[in-house]
């Protein structure tokens, strides 16, 4: 089953919401905000991630290209 990720970015941390292909929410968990951390939770083998939603914002590319 595809799962996608959404993380909500803020200056302290990073919420994250994994959903499922049926948009039931799988996990919400928190992670700091650097993308090595950010990167070493989502890349859980238990999620098969699809896709991963970055909102729009002055973080956003900086997570875009760390996770990249």
């Amino acid at each position: 089953m595809k799962h996608y990720a959404g993380p909500d970015v803020s200056l302290k941390e990073t919420l994250i919401c994994i959903v499922d292909e049926t948009g039931s929410i799988c996990r919400e968990m928190k992670a700091p905000i650097h993308p090595e951390d950010l990167a070493r939770v989502l890349q859980d083998p238990a999620w098969r991630l699809a896709r991963l939603g970055l909102e729009a914002g002055p973080l956003s590319q900086w997570l875009f290209s760390g996770l990249a």
